[in-house]
């Protein structure tokens, strides 16, 4: 049974890509890191685009290589056939994007870990899963890669599955070419072309640019290069040519490129070639291996390779399904697709990782609130700090390693409970306002551009709450407005998610209508929050027009959760029974109703360390089945 659409064999690195555009690679200051390697790109860009998608390759066994695991993974990439290699390190290649022109880079490859790919890595059955297998050019350089590729594809071949062959030339990599000429794409050799002769014949489908045809064909005229590539290969043959889209070869080929099958192109700037070809080939293999047809297979190819171009990065430039079947209905609105914020949008929103459906939050994020305790108790406030890491350990120990759970914890007096949260699988928020502050203002680390934030991890969400009112004067909604949507475009800036706190009764009276209007509001100012942490609304009509107004603006909307305001648990079922019915709100951010009369205790050194813990514990395992209780009656209430 083919339980797999996609194989992709081969290269497997970190991509560091230079942060700095514009500037030389000698002078960059800081990176961002991201899976690379064609073949890897090219799992990750089909698995987007909804197929099932598998990689082999090895990685180091040090933190790189797990890195690109984790991140496969996260990306819906089978990792099966991802061997850990306990002799050497994960690839490594410095990237930057210098003008529109000129994109250096260099590989770091010198014995490492997917140039090691042996034929034990390849197992039949594996294989025998797949209705495609893809290689790419660079492992048929190498004696040992080259046999191991080959066995793959053989196997695909007595399965009856298709077979693909990316040309992917990096004269470097075959070594005719040095250390500094990673940017070059084409340098003649015999040597290279008489191997790919020989291996072209194996394939269904050769896809190359202009100048890998090239040197596939042993020829610098483009047409006469395809023959003679035709002459050793059966293979559809997909010739890219750069601005001027691509063309598709199933027979003999004719006396001009324009001959051959095309599929629309789209007019958009030049940003960053770097990765355009992965995923060109993504877009490609989504249309071949879905039963398209050629035009319609390349307008997929040349639209993913269009968001490749225009975005920094390869992988994470590549578009969801949703996000191309969007792009394709709508067409381009501005040629610089990294500056369309409709899109960017979509984007964001349909590859950023993971998916909670439960959001069972310990808020211990509190700060003016446990200092008064602390002052109450004639302590000092740096054993606030101390508090929190018990908090952590209550919210671990409920959580029990499952999904589903979360803490709220702030960095000014709990640092060191922070720490210790990294690797647990919890869901992690982190505040930012400066507590009780209206207008709203921020804590001084992130600095008043929120430069700050570039050092937060990424797996972070911001917080921030702001009490805002519709009815608020015109200089304090417009303070308020401006500091939420420069906020939000940082984390943006910074790949971090963002969770948007409204309390609008702080700030005023209230109606059904309320908190539905501020959402609104917040959206019309371009503010897409991932996550709204949201009062207890009082009605089944005031959630209704709240949900409506999340969902009309942003369908792809983590969710909704429900803060606590130090009710009592009997309020807060009853408020959890309201909200529970709609399946965006997917749980509540509680505090004080779960440590309030813990912390005060402990820090009157009235319990030990393990009775808070165990206290604080039952409490939030308690408000846990509340709310397991709330969604369980409104489930079963829609039977």
């Amino acid at each position: 049974m083919k339980t797999l659409d996609l194989i992709t064999i081969g290269r497997s690195s970190v991509d560091l890509y230079g942060a700095q555009v514009g500037g030389r690679l000698e002078d960059m200051r800081s990176f961002d890191k991201y899976i690379g390697g064609s073949p890897t790109n090219i799992a990750a860009g089909t698995a987007r685009l909804g197929l099932k998608s598998a990689l082999i390759t090895r990685v180091g066994d040090e933190h790189m290589g797990r890195f690109i695991r984790e991140e496969l993974q996260r990306e819906n990439v089978d990792v099966t056939a991802v061997k850990t290699d306990p002799e050497r390190l994960t690839a490594l290649v410095l990237l930057g994007i210098r003008d529109k022109e000129q994109f250096p880079l260099i590989f770091y490859r010198e014995n490492c870990a997917d140039m090691a790919i042996a034929e034990d890595d390849i197992d039949p059955d594996f294989i025998a899963s797949a209705r495609c297998v893809c290689a790419t050019g660079t492992h048929l350089s190498n004696p040992k890669v080259e046999a191991a590729t080959k066995k793959a594809i053989h196997l695909a071949r007595e399965n009856g599955a298709l077979t693909a062959l990316d040309i992917d030339y990096r004269p470097n990599l075959w070594g005719v070419a040095g250390h500094g000429e990673g940017e070059s794409r084409f340098v003649e050799s015999e040597a290279v072309t008489a191997k790919l002769q020989s291996t072209v014949g194996l394939f269904d489908l050769i896809v190359g640019t202009e100048e890998e045809f090239h040197i596939a064909g042993g020829t610098t005229d483009t047409l006469a290069a395809l023959r003679a590539v035709r002459a050793v290969s059966d293979a559809v043959l997909v010739c890219k040519r750069g601005p001027m889209g691509a063309v598709a070869f199933e027979g003999d080929i004719p006396d001009a490129l324009d001959d051959g099958l095309s599929g629309e192109g789209f007019p958009i700037e030049v940003f960053n070639v770097l990765g355009a070809g992965d995923g060109f080939m993504s877009g490609l293999l989504k249309g071949w291996l879905t039963g398209e047809d050629w035009p319609t297979s390349l307008k997929f190819a040349n639209a993913c390779g269009a968001f490749a171009v225009s975005r920094h990065g390869c992988t994470p430039a590549y578009p969801s399904e949703a996000e191309l079947e969007f792009f394709l209905q709508r067409g381009v609105d501005t040629p610089a697709l990294r500056k369309d914020a409709e899109l960017n949008q979509i984007h964001w929103a349909t590859t950023r990782h993971g998916q909670r459906d439960d959001m069972k939050v310990f808020a211990f994020d509190h700060r003016i609130q446990l200092e008064d305790m602390a002052d109450a108790a004639g302590v000092d406030h740096a054993k606030i700090g101390a508090f929190k890491t018990l908090c952590l350990k209550a919210a671990t120990q409920v959580a029990d390693g499952r999904d589903g759970y979360g803490i709220l914890c702030d960095r000014r007096l709990g640092q060191d409970a922070l720490f210790q949260a990294v690797g647990q699988g919890l869901w992690i928020g982190r505040p930012v306002e400066l507590p009780g502050s209206r207008p709203l203002r921020t804590e001084a680390e992130i600095g008043p551009d929120f430069g700050g934030l570039s050092e937060w991890p990424s797996d972070h969400v911001v917080k921030v709450l702001c009490f805002y009112h519709p009815d608020d004067t015109d200089a304090v909604r417009a303070d308020q407005e401006d500091t939420v949507r420069r906020l939000f475009h940082a984390c943006r800036r910074n790949r971090l998610e963002f969770l948007l706190e409204v309390i609008p009764s702080k700030a005023g009276e209230v109606s059904d209508q309320t908190t539905a209007d501020v959402i609104q509001r917040f959206y019309d100012l371009g503010v897409y929050p991932d996550w709204w942490k949201l009062e207890p609304l009082k009605t089944p009509k005031a959630w209704d027009l709240t949900v409506s107004a999340i969902e009309g603006n942003d369908p792809h909307c983590r969710g909704v959760v429900v803060l606590g305001l130090d009710a009592p648990s009997a309020e807060l079922a009853a408020s959890f029974e309201l909200a529970a019915r709609h399946d965006l709100v997917k749980g509540f951010a509680v505090g004080r109703t779960i440590f309030g009369d813990t912390a005060r205790s402990w820090l009157a050194d009235q319990v030990t360390d393990q009775q808070a813990v165990d206290q604080m514990a039952r409490n939030y395992a308690a408000l846990c089945e509340v709310w397991d209780h709330a969604r369980g009656n409104t489930k079963g209430s829609e039977v």
